[in-house]
C-alpha cells in the first residue's frame, strides 16, 4: 500500500455535542427558576405562603377619598330595643359531574350583627291620642314595633375555613371577584333576620317604647297613662 493509497478522516468534533448539551442544561435551569418564581407569587395569592407579604415588605395606603353626603331623612321611629345575633354558615357550592378537588368551594363562616325593633312614633295620629278633660289620664295607640335590617359587625365576623377547588383557584387568582364574600354575608344576615323575627325583640321594643311614653307623660302631670299597640285589644 503506497502512501497516495491511505485515507485520512477528520477526528469527530466532540465539541458541538457538549456545547448542545451545556445549552440544555441552561435553558432546563432557567425553566426551572422560572416555575419556582410563579409558585411562589401563586402560593402568595393563594395564601399557601402566608409569610411572602412579610418577606417582601408589603405596605398599605389608604387613598380612599372622602364620603360624599347623598340624603338626609328625618327620623321619627323610637329606636326602642336592639339584639346581637351569631350565626355559623356552612356554605357549599358543588358543580355537577366535576370533582371537588377541581371546582367548588366550602366556606365556614361566623357573622355576628345586630338587629333593632322599633316604633314609628310618626305614625300616631290625633285619633291615637285620647286625654281625659282633667288632663290625668292618657291612652295613645300606637303601631306595632317593626325590625330593621340586619347589620353586620366586620369586627366579630369572620371565615373560619375556606376550601376551593383547583379551578376556583386559579379563577381566584386571576380576578379579584368577592362573589364568594358576598354570599356568605349576605346568607349570614339572612340567618340572623330570621332569628330575630323568631325572638322577642318587637315585644321588648314595644314594652320599653310604653316605658318611656309613661314616663314621659307622667313627668308632665299625667296620672294614669295607658299604651296599646295595633290589635292590642287589653
Amino acid at each position: 500500500m503506497t502512501p497516495s493509497d491511505v485515507t485520512t478522516e477528520p477526528a469527530p468534533h466532540g465539541g458541538g455535542k457538549r456545547d448542545a448539551r451545556a445549552s440544555r442544561r441552561w435553558l432546563k435551569t432557567l425553566g426551572i427558576g422560572t416555575a419556582v418564581l410563579a409558585l411562589l407569587f401563586a402560593g402568595s395569592r393563594l395564601n399557601l405562603l402566608p409569610e411572602i407579604d412579610d418577606f417582601f415588605g408589603e405596605e398599605t395606603h389608604d387613598r380612599s377619598g372622602p364620603a360624599v353626603l347623598k340624603s338626609i331623612q328625618d327620623m321619627s321611629a323610637y329606636e326602642a330595643a336592639s339584639g346581637n345575633f351569631q350565626v355559623v354558615v356552612d356554605l357549599e357550592k358543588d358543580a355537577k359531574f366535576v370533582p371537588d378537588a377541581l371546582r367548588g368551594t366550602r366556606t365556614l363562616f361566623v357573622g355576628a350583627g345586630t338587629v333593632d325593633a322599633s316604633v314609628d312614633l310618626g305614625r300616631l295620629t290625633e285619633d291615637g291620642v285620647v286625654v281625659n278633660e282633667d288632663r290625668t289620664e292618657a291612652e295613645l295607640r300606637l303601631p306595632r314595633a317593626v325590625l330593621g335590617k340586619p347589620a353586620l359587625d366586620p369586627d366579630r365576623s369572620y371565615a373560619v375555613s375556606k376550601q376551593r377547588g383547583l379551578l376556583d383557584r386559579l379563577g381566584d387568582f386571576f380576578s379579584d371577584n368577592p362573589g364568594s364574600e358576598q354570599a356568605v354575608n349576605k346568607l349570614a344576615a339572612q340567618r340572623i333576620a330570621e332569628a330575630a323575627r323568631e325572638s322577642e325583640l318587637t315585644a321588648r321594643a314595644e314594652k320599653n317604647t310604653a316605658e318611656m311614653l309613661k314616663g314621659l307623660l307622667g313627668s308632665l302631670g299625667f296620672e294614669r297613662v295607658s299604651v296599646r299597640f295595633a290589635d292590642d285589644r287589653r
